[in-house]
Protein backbone atom coordinates (compact mmCIF):
# COMPACT_ATOMS: atom_id res chain seq x y z
CA UNK A 1 0.00 0.00 0.00
CA UNK A 2 1.45 3.08 -0.86
CA UNK A 3 1.04 6.01 1.53
CA UNK A 4 1.42 9.86 1.07
CA UNK A 5 5.29 10.88 2.83
CA UNK A 6 4.63 12.44 5.84
CA UNK A 7 7.41 15.11 7.05
CA UNK A 8 8.40 15.62 10.66
CA UNK A 9 5.91 17.81 12.15
CA UNK A 10 3.10 15.53 10.35
CA UNK A 11 4.93 12.61 12.35
CA UNK A 12 5.18 14.16 15.45
CA UNK A 13 1.30 14.88 15.07
CA UNK A 14 0.32 11.14 14.37
CA UNK A 15 2.64 9.99 17.08
CA UNK A 16 0.55 12.33 19.62
CA UNK A 17 -2.97 12.17 18.25
CA UNK A 18 -3.08 8.01 16.95
CA UNK A 19 -0.04 6.41 18.13
CA UNK A 20 -0.37 7.13 21.99
CA UNK A 21 -4.15 6.25 21.52
CA UNK A 22 -3.07 2.85 20.04
CA UNK A 23 -0.30 2.18 22.42
CA UNK A 24 -1.22 3.70 25.86
CA UNK A 25 2.80 2.82 27.14
CA UNK A 26 4.00 5.65 24.56
CA UNK A 27 2.42 8.43 27.11
CA UNK A 28 4.63 6.79 29.94
CA UNK A 29 7.36 8.33 27.77
CA UNK A 30 8.42 11.90 27.66
CA UNK A 31 7.09 13.56 24.83
CA UNK A 32 10.10 15.67 24.00
CA UNK A 33 12.20 12.10 23.96
CA UNK A 34 9.76 11.03 20.71
CA UNK A 35 9.92 14.64 19.12
CA UNK A 36 13.86 14.69 19.28
CA UNK A 37 13.91 10.53 17.86
CA UNK A 38 11.26 11.39 15.44
CA UNK A 39 13.65 14.91 13.97
CA UNK A 40 16.61 12.39 13.92
CA UNK A 41 14.53 9.95 11.69
CA UNK A 42 13.74 12.70 9.58
CA UNK A 43 17.39 13.82 9.24
CA UNK A 44 18.57 10.74 8.59
CA UNK A 45 16.16 9.63 5.68
CA UNK A 46 17.44 13.28 4.60
CA UNK A 47 21.05 12.65 4.65
CA UNK A 48 20.21 9.35 2.61
CA UNK A 49 18.03 11.13 -0.12
CA UNK A 50 20.94 13.63 -0.05
CA UNK A 51 23.57 11.13 -0.68
CA UNK A 52 25.08 11.91 2.63
CA UNK A 53 24.97 8.45 4.42
CA UNK A 54 23.49 5.27 3.93
CA UNK A 55 19.65 3.85 4.11
CA UNK A 56 18.48 4.68 8.12
CA UNK A 57 18.45 1.10 10.15
CA UNK A 58 17.30 0.39 13.72
CA UNK A 59 19.39 0.55 16.57
CA UNK A 60 20.71 -2.69 18.38
CA UNK A 61 19.61 -3.28 21.49
CA UNK A 62 22.44 -5.11 22.72
CA UNK A 63 25.26 -3.50 20.29
CA UNK A 64 24.38 0.80 20.27
CA UNK A 65 24.57 3.36 22.91
CA UNK A 66 21.39 3.98 24.10
CA UNK A 67 20.06 7.56 24.84
CA UNK A 68 17.45 10.16 24.48
CA UNK A 69 16.99 13.81 23.74
CA UNK A 70 14.65 15.97 26.11
CA UNK A 71 13.98 19.66 25.99
CA UNK A 72 13.91 22.23 28.58
CA UNK A 73 10.12 24.05 29.04
CA UNK A 74 8.94 25.13 32.67
CA UNK A 75 11.60 24.27 34.73
CA UNK A 76 11.33 20.16 33.76
CA UNK A 77 15.09 20.38 33.85
CA UNK A 78 17.23 21.37 36.78
CA UNK A 79 20.89 21.05 37.57
CA UNK A 80 20.44 20.85 41.70
CA UNK A 81 23.15 20.20 44.56
CA UNK A 82 24.27 16.37 43.96
CA UNK A 83 21.32 15.93 41.89
CA UNK A 84 19.26 16.41 38.06
CA UNK A 85 16.16 16.72 37.94
CA UNK A 86 14.28 15.14 34.28
CA UNK A 87 11.07 15.12 32.59
CA UNK A 88 8.95 11.94 34.31
CA UNK A 89 12.10 10.59 36.50
CA UNK A 90 11.90 13.77 38.83
CA UNK A 91 14.90 13.90 41.07
CA UNK A 92 17.75 11.86 39.96
CA UNK A 93 20.91 12.01 42.21
CA UNK A 94 24.20 12.27 40.52
CA UNK A 95 27.51 14.09 40.34
CA UNK A 96 27.65 17.18 38.83
CA UNK A 97 31.25 17.97 37.80
CA UNK A 98 30.49 21.91 36.91
CA UNK A 99 27.30 24.28 37.57
CA UNK A 100 26.88 26.43 34.60
CA UNK A 101 26.84 30.47 35.21
CA UNK A 102 23.50 31.97 35.58
CA UNK A 103 23.35 33.34 32.97
CA UNK A 104 23.27 30.67 30.56
CA UNK A 105 20.29 29.13 28.90
CA UNK A 106 19.03 25.69 30.00
CA UNK A 107 18.09 24.16 26.34
CA UNK A 108 18.33 20.11 25.89
CA UNK A 109 19.15 17.30 28.07
CA UNK A 110 20.95 14.34 26.34
CA UNK A 111 20.38 10.93 28.94
CA UNK A 112 22.84 8.02 27.83
CA UNK A 113 23.48 4.44 28.52
CA UNK A 114 26.85 3.28 28.33
CA UNK A 115 28.20 -0.54 27.57
CA UNK A 116 29.87 -0.66 30.87
CA UNK A 117 26.34 -0.02 32.60
CA UNK A 118 27.05 3.79 33.30
CA UNK A 119 24.39 6.44 32.99
CA UNK A 120 25.42 10.30 32.43
CA UNK A 121 23.28 13.16 31.64
CA UNK A 122 25.01 15.54 28.76
CA UNK A 123 23.22 19.30 29.57
CA UNK A 124 23.05 21.60 26.14
CA UNK A 125 23.11 25.56 27.26
CA UNK A 126 23.08 28.68 24.93
CA UNK A 127 25.39 32.05 25.69
CA UNK A 128 25.53 34.36 24.67
CA UNK A 129 29.49 35.78 24.12
CA UNK A 130 31.37 38.46 21.86
CA UNK A 131 34.56 37.09 20.79
CA UNK A 132 37.31 39.57 19.57
CA UNK A 133 39.84 38.37 17.52
CA UNK A 134 43.32 38.73 18.92
CA UNK A 135 46.53 39.95 16.89
CA UNK A 136 48.65 37.55 16.60
CA UNK A 137 51.93 37.88 17.78
CA UNK A 138 54.99 36.17 15.93
CA UNK A 139 56.44 34.69 18.86
CA UNK A 140 53.42 33.15 19.76
CA UNK A 141 53.01 30.76 16.49
CA UNK A 142 53.33 27.36 16.50
CA UNK A 143 53.68 24.32 14.13
CA UNK A 144 52.98 20.87 15.20
CA UNK A 145 54.29 17.54 13.40
CA UNK A 146 51.38 14.79 13.98
CA UNK A 147 53.70 11.41 15.84
CA UNK A 148 52.53 7.92 15.45
CA UNK A 149 54.78 6.92 18.08
CA UNK A 150 53.75 9.75 20.58
CA UNK A 151 51.32 12.89 19.72
CA UNK A 152 53.37 15.72 18.08
CA UNK A 153 56.68 16.96 17.72
CA UNK A 154 56.41 21.19 17.90
CA UNK A 155 58.32 23.58 16.65
CA UNK A 156 60.27 24.63 19.31
CA UNK A 157 61.40 20.97 19.68
CA UNK A 158 59.35 19.77 22.45
CA UNK A 159 58.04 15.94 21.88
CA UNK A 160 54.92 15.74 23.67
CA UNK A 161 55.18 11.75 24.42
CA UNK A 162 51.45 9.97 24.30
CA UNK A 163 51.19 7.61 26.89
CA UNK A 164 49.04 4.97 25.09
CA UNK A 165 46.51 4.50 27.47
CA UNK A 166 45.14 1.35 25.35
CA UNK A 167 48.36 -0.36 24.94
CA UNK A 168 48.67 -0.36 29.10
CA UNK A 169 45.04 -1.70 29.36
CA UNK A 170 45.41 -4.24 26.71
CA UNK A 171 46.19 -7.22 28.97
CA UNK A 172 43.57 -6.69 31.19
CA UNK A 173 41.18 -6.18 28.09
CA UNK A 174 42.38 -9.18 26.82
CA UNK A 175 42.07 -11.25 29.65
CA UNK A 176 38.01 -10.23 30.49
CA UNK A 177 37.71 -10.96 26.39
CA UNK A 178 39.16 -14.24 26.49
CA UNK A 179 36.69 -15.26 29.42
CA UNK A 180 33.71 -14.04 27.36
CA UNK A 181 34.21 -16.70 25.32
CA UNK A 182 34.11 -19.19 27.66
CA UNK A 183 30.43 -17.94 28.41
CA UNK A 184 27.22 -19.34 26.88
CA UNK A 185 26.36 -16.81 24.32
CA UNK A 186 23.59 -13.71 25.68
CA UNK A 187 23.43 -15.79 28.90
CA UNK A 188 23.21 -13.63 32.41
CA UNK A 189 26.88 -14.52 32.60
CA UNK A 190 27.61 -13.08 28.85
CA UNK A 191 26.11 -9.86 29.40
CA UNK A 192 27.87 -9.61 32.69
CA UNK A 193 31.43 -10.04 30.93
CA UNK A 194 30.72 -7.82 28.28
CA UNK A 195 30.19 -5.01 30.82
CA UNK A 196 33.13 -5.70 32.78
CA UNK A 197 35.43 -5.60 29.44
CA UNK A 198 33.39 -2.21 28.72
CA UNK A 199 34.50 -0.62 31.75
CA UNK A 200 38.48 -1.57 30.86
CA UNK A 201 37.92 0.00 27.26
CA UNK A 202 36.02 2.73 28.99
CA UNK A 203 38.90 3.41 31.42
CA UNK A 204 41.36 3.75 28.37
CA UNK A 205 39.66 6.48 26.63
CA UNK A 206 38.66 8.12 29.28
CA UNK A 207 42.52 8.70 30.31
CA UNK A 208 42.70 9.30 26.64
CA UNK A 209 40.54 12.29 26.75
CA UNK A 210 41.63 13.55 29.74
CA UNK A 211 45.53 13.84 28.43
CA UNK A 212 44.03 15.28 25.25
CA UNK A 213 41.66 17.78 27.12
CA UNK A 214 45.33 18.97 28.98
CA UNK A 215 47.87 19.06 26.71
CA UNK A 216 45.00 21.15 24.22
CA UNK A 217 44.02 23.71 27.03
CA UNK A 218 47.62 24.10 27.74
CA UNK A 219 48.65 25.06 23.96
CA UNK A 220 45.62 27.10 23.72
CA UNK A 221 46.23 29.18 26.60
CA UNK A 222 50.21 30.16 25.79
CA UNK A 223 49.98 30.48 21.96
CA UNK A 224 48.11 32.97 19.40
CA UNK A 225 48.21 30.81 15.97
CA UNK A 226 48.52 27.42 15.77
CA UNK A 227 49.42 25.80 12.91
CA UNK A 228 49.13 21.97 11.97
CA UNK A 229 49.10 19.81 8.62
CA UNK A 230 45.22 18.63 7.38
CA UNK A 231 45.77 14.77 7.77
CA UNK A 232 43.51 12.01 6.74
CA UNK A 233 43.86 9.96 10.22
CA UNK A 234 41.30 7.38 8.77
CA UNK A 235 44.02 6.80 6.14
CA UNK A 236 47.02 6.87 8.43
CA UNK A 237 44.59 3.85 10.80
CA UNK A 238 44.88 1.73 7.42
CA UNK A 239 46.43 -1.62 7.80
CA UNK A 240 48.96 -1.43 5.10
CA UNK A 241 50.66 1.06 7.28
CA UNK A 242 51.21 -1.16 9.87
CA UNK A 243 50.72 1.48 12.76
CA UNK A 244 46.52 1.61 12.66
CA UNK A 245 46.53 0.67 16.41
CA UNK A 246 48.94 3.78 17.44
CA UNK A 247 47.30 5.99 15.56
CA UNK A 248 43.62 5.17 17.28
CA UNK A 249 45.50 4.93 20.74
CA UNK A 250 47.09 8.65 20.22
CA UNK A 251 43.55 10.14 19.27
CA UNK A 252 44.89 12.76 17.10
CA UNK A 253 42.11 13.78 15.26
CA UNK A 254 39.83 14.40 18.65
CA UNK A 255 43.08 16.30 20.09
CA UNK A 256 42.51 18.88 17.05
CA UNK A 257 38.57 19.17 17.30
CA UNK A 258 39.20 20.29 20.98
CA UNK A 259 42.06 22.40 19.93
CA UNK A 260 40.18 24.18 17.51
CA UNK A 261 36.96 25.13 19.40
CA UNK A 262 39.68 26.22 22.52
CA UNK A 263 41.57 28.60 20.45
CA UNK A 264 38.49 30.14 18.78
CA UNK A 265 36.78 30.57 22.13
CA UNK A 266 39.55 32.94 23.52
CA UNK A 267 39.58 34.89 19.66
CA UNK A 268 42.88 32.84 18.01
CA UNK A 269 43.26 30.14 14.99
CA UNK A 270 43.94 27.25 14.22
CA UNK A 271 45.53 27.03 10.56
CA UNK A 272 45.28 23.61 8.53
CA UNK A 273 48.02 23.73 6.14
CA UNK A 274 46.90 21.93 2.73
CA UNK A 275 47.64 18.15 2.60
CA UNK A 276 49.91 17.84 -0.12
CA UNK A 277 52.60 20.12 1.28
CA UNK A 278 55.85 18.55 1.56
CA UNK A 279 57.04 19.49 4.90
CA UNK A 280 59.02 16.54 5.49
CA UNK A 281 60.76 16.52 2.33
CA UNK A 282 61.49 20.50 2.66
CA UNK A 283 64.65 22.06 4.27
CA UNK A 284 63.81 24.92 7.20
CA UNK A 285 66.40 26.53 6.61
CA UNK A 286 67.22 26.83 2.58
CA UNK A 287 63.92 25.55 1.20
CA UNK A 288 65.35 22.57 -0.63
CA UNK A 289 63.15 19.61 -1.32
CA UNK A 290 64.97 16.72 -0.87
CA UNK A 291 63.38 12.53 -1.04
CA UNK A 292 62.97 11.73 2.90
CA UNK A 293 62.57 7.92 3.17
CA UNK A 294 60.77 6.65 6.22
CA UNK A 295 63.58 4.51 7.89
CA UNK A 296 65.71 8.29 7.79
CA UNK A 297 65.23 10.16 11.10
CA UNK A 298 67.48 13.15 10.56
CA UNK A 299 66.95 15.98 8.06
CA UNK A 300 70.55 16.34 6.27
CA UNK A 301 70.96 19.32 3.59
CA UNK A 302 73.22 20.60 1.38
CA UNK A 303 73.59 24.25 3.06
CA UNK A 304 74.99 22.67 6.13
CA UNK A 305 71.51 22.19 8.11
CA UNK A 306 71.23 19.14 10.50
CA UNK A 307 68.10 18.23 12.62
CA UNK A 308 65.36 15.70 13.60
CA UNK A 309 62.81 15.07 10.57
CA UNK A 310 60.18 15.58 12.67
CA UNK A 311 61.92 18.92 14.00
CA UNK A 312 62.02 20.37 10.75
CA UNK A 313 58.64 18.85 9.50
CA UNK A 314 57.12 21.22 12.35
CA UNK A 315 59.39 24.54 11.55
CA UNK A 316 58.05 24.26 8.12
CA UNK A 317 54.42 23.49 8.97
CA UNK A 318 54.83 26.33 11.65
CA UNK A 319 56.19 29.08 8.32
CA UNK A 320 53.99 27.36 5.68
CA UNK A 321 50.30 28.42 8.46
CA UNK A 322 51.65 31.77 9.76
CA UNK A 323 52.22 32.57 5.63
CA UNK A 324 48.67 31.16 4.93
CA UNK A 325 47.17 33.70 7.67
CA UNK A 326 49.13 36.67 6.58
CA UNK A 327 47.49 36.35 3.20
CA UNK A 328 43.88 35.97 4.55
CA UNK A 329 44.69 38.80 7.32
Amino acid sequence: MNRAYMNKTACNNDCNRILKQEQPWLKQVDKFALTNAIYALDAAYQRFFGKQGGYPRFKSRHHSRMSYTTNYTNGNIAILDGAVRLPKLGKVKAIVHRAAPEDWRLKQATVSREGDGSYYVSVLYGYEAVIMPQAVNPEQVIGLDYKSDGLYMDSEGRCCGMPHYYRKNQKKLTKAQRKLKAKQLQSVNYRKQQKKIARVAKKAANQRKDYLHKKSTEIAKQYDLVCVEDLNMRALANRKFGNGKATMDNGYGSFLIMLKYKLESKGKRLIRIEKWYASTKTCSSCGKVKKMPLSVHRYECSCGMSMDRDLNAAINIRNRGYEIYRKAA
